[in-house]
């Protein structure tokens, strides 16, 4: 079978599983009692172990099908739930996202699992010298009862079989992997049950089985006068036969309730009714109503709508000088038509942030372990959508501020209860929108940040002076520890440790043109606030002219324009400064930062730009204001990508360059 063409869904698909798998065995952490858990990670590693011997990928359908007979075993109450358990099968589970992440590669998805492998089996052998058998077998009656479903008919057959003395047998015959010839030996196989009894179902079907349409082994069900022993002896005399179980099946209420889930037709009784006709509801609809696109084809779809907003904005620009009516109903008609069209596009490419935070449950698990730390993490606003470029980019900061959280923030069980604190540290993870941003924060209720470590450590590795850091508001200092100055190897220990790498973390969020700020009370934990533009590509912006240049500045950043005075203007600190409602704002002469060649200025008026950055402002000095528009933003490429306070360009209606100003680093 060609498979190259399944790949895509096959690799998207599979880390859909695991996720599941790694989020309800957080769950079952939790109540490991709870055996509808155990079925729901069942039936996604089931699931998977189909998916990857369909693709030829024996390694990870073997080590799914071990994990599965684990689960059997525990869902079947054979095996109890414990912490030692659940390590065994996450670490299985860690080996087979190695496995898929491998193949997403462009590998075979080969891995050495035999430690891992080798732990599974002896939590099958843990209850006693039959367990694993028991554990195995018991593994194929459940899976078989939900394949080979019975019907009213059959399973009034079967009962009448009993009457008469026959035994109902469901056998579970496993071929080598490197079965050549797997429908002959099928065949060969039939050929021995039919003279042995009568054959009323087998899964996959006789079909599937004749054209290979299986993996390495198929379920028989049989009505027949011989003993277990006789018909497996006969069984294994046939060649490349890797395994062969006999079991008794059972007519049960059980039995009858799996078969009628596989029939979505047949009313169901009890209390299950209700949620699987919705489930299944649910699921016809979405499987109805979506497809998989590939992200590089919304990415192309994205290029062109670019180059096609770049061009309204010339028809815009062509309509306003020629003043023709017609043209400019027509150019109006159709910016309205792009800007639906602009924001379907849009939202095609925004994703929940859930694809980011769901991989946290796990981490913080382990984290808390490796520590001897307890730790309740709480997740909120998972449903947030941000654009697929910010997601991508935005899980290892993220990933780093939790470490921090978990490693320097909340403090060991001793020292909590020492300090009047519950033994459970809290670490909560919300996202959420506002306006045109999506905010995400990291907070816990640890032990906080000292202010005064921070500032001896300022001083010492000469990021601030002492008379600057005694003038610092306590924001301004918790800022601090996010300075490249503080990530050098000697400050592990001081300031919490917070300070390790933070400046890199700042450094990718403000390059998504983003930024992230910090509060914290000693002793009663902190806060990392983020703040991230909802989409990168198309922005809105204020034109303005300095000089004869023109200039974008993000409406994001921008709290107002205004017109000043020359007496207006003030001195401190022997900056030029303006009183902006009450507060001291510096002027940023941006004709002097960007190197404008200059002309005369005898204007009595200064225009000026109000921009914000958390608390700080600035108002940038521009010589006229030409209106707000909506723009596409380009990179610089790499050779001017250092360039100060610049972020990107932009094409304007008249084909003119804009460059794109970066107010955070003005601010700055």
């Amino acid at each position: 079978m060609e498979t190259n063409q399944y790949l895509e869904v096959f690799i998207d698909e599979s880390k859909e599983h695991l996720q599941s798998i790694n989020d309800q065995l957080l769950q079952l952490e939790k109540n490991p009692q709870d055996l509808t858990i155990v079925n729901e990670i069942f039936r996604s590693a089931h699931t998977l172990k189909g998916m990857s011997a369909t693709m030829g990928y024996q390694d990870l359908s073997n080590l799914t099908h071990k994990m599965e007979n684990v689960l059997d075993a525990v869902r079947n109450e054979k095996v109890l739930v414990d912490e030692g358990i659940l390590d065994v099968v996450f670490d299985s589970v860690d080996d087979l996202e190695a496995m898929v992440i491998d193949i997403a590669e462009g590998g075979s998805g080969e891995r050495n699992v035999e430690r891992v492998v080798e732990l599974l089996k002896n939590i099958e052998n843990g209850e006693g010298g039959a367990a694993e058998p028991a554990a195995a077998s018991t593994s194929k009656k459940t899976e078989t009862a939900s394949l080979l479903s019975i019907d009213e008919y059959t399973k009034a057959a079967l009962e009448q079989s009993s009457e008469l003395g026959k035994s109902n047998y469901q056998i579970e015959v496993t071929l080598r992997e490197d079965c050549l010839l797997k429908a002959a030996r099928v065949y060969m196989v039939f050929e021995i049950l039919e003279q042995s009894g009568d054959v009323i179902k087998s899964s996959p079907s006789v079909e599937a089985l004749e054209n290979e349409d299986f993996e390495t082994s198929f379920q028989v069900l049989l009505v027949t006068e011989d003993s277990p022993e006789d018909i497996e002896g006969q069984i294994k005399k046939v060649s490349e036969i890797e395994n062969v179980h006999v079991t008794v099946y059972q007519i049960s209420e059980e039995t009858r309730e799996e078969a009628d889930s596989q029939s979505p037709q047949k009313e169901r009784d009890g209390q299950e009714k209700a949620p699987v006709q919705k489930e299944e509801k649910e699921g016809k609809q979405v499987g109805s109503k979506t497809i998989r696109i590939n992200i590089d084809r919304l990415d192309a779809l994205m290029n062109l709508f670019e180059e096609l907003v770049i061009d309204r904005g010339r028809l815009e620009q062509i309509s306003d000088d020629l003043k023709h009516t017609e043209l400019r109903e027509t150019v109006e008609r159709m910016t309205r038509i792009s800007g639906d069209l602009q924001s379907i596009i849009l939202n095609m490419r925004m994703v929940p942030v859930e694809q980011v935070f769901n991989r946290f449950p796990r981490m913080v698990r382990q984290l808390s372990k490796d520590l001897n730390k307890k730790i309740d993490l709480s997740v909120v606003g998972a449903e947030t959508e941000l654009d697929r470029t910010v997601i991508d980019e935005i899980g290892d900061p993220l990933v780093h501020l939790i470490r921090n959280a978990i490693d320097h923030g909340i403090e060991g069980p001793v020292e909590r209860e020492a300090k009047g604190k519950p033994a459970t540290g809290k670490l909560e993870l919300k996202a959420y929108h506002s306006g045109n941003h999506v905010f995400i924060e990291i907070s816990d209720d640890g032990g906080g940040i000292n202010r005064d470590k921070v500032v001896r450590k300022a001083v010492s590795n000469r990021v601030v002076t002492e008379e600057q850091a005694a003038a610092m508001t306590d924001s301004q200092v918790f800022d601090l520890i996010m300075e490249s100055g503080f990530s050098t190897a000697d400050t592990i220990s001081d300031v919490s440790g917070r300070g390790v790498g933070l400046d890199v973390v700042k450094n990718t969020i403000e390059s998504l043109g983003g930024s992230i700020s910090v509060d914290s009370v000693l002793d009663e934990g902190s806060i990392f606030s983020i703040q991230l533009p909802l989409t990168l590509s198309i922005i809105s912006v204020m034109l303005v002219e300095v000089q004869k240049e023109k200039y974008a500045v993000p409406l994001s950043s921008i709290i107002e324009t205004a017109i000043v005075k020359k007496e207006e203007i003030m001195h401190a600190h022997n900056k030029k400064v303006i009183d902006f409602r009450g507060k001291v704002v510096p002027l940023v002469f941006l004709k002097d930062v960007l190197s404008v060649p200059q002309e005369l200025d005898e204007e009595e008026y200064y225009s000026v730009v109000i921009v914000r950055k958390g608390e700080k402002m600035a108002a940038l000095v521009v010589n006229s204001f030409i209106g707000q528009q909506e723009v596409v933003l380009k990179s610089l490429g790499d050779y001017l990508s250092g360039a100060f306070a610049i972020s990107g360009a932009t094409i304007l209606g008249d084909g003119q360059v804009a460059l794109i100003l970066d107010s955070n680093a003005l601010i700055k």
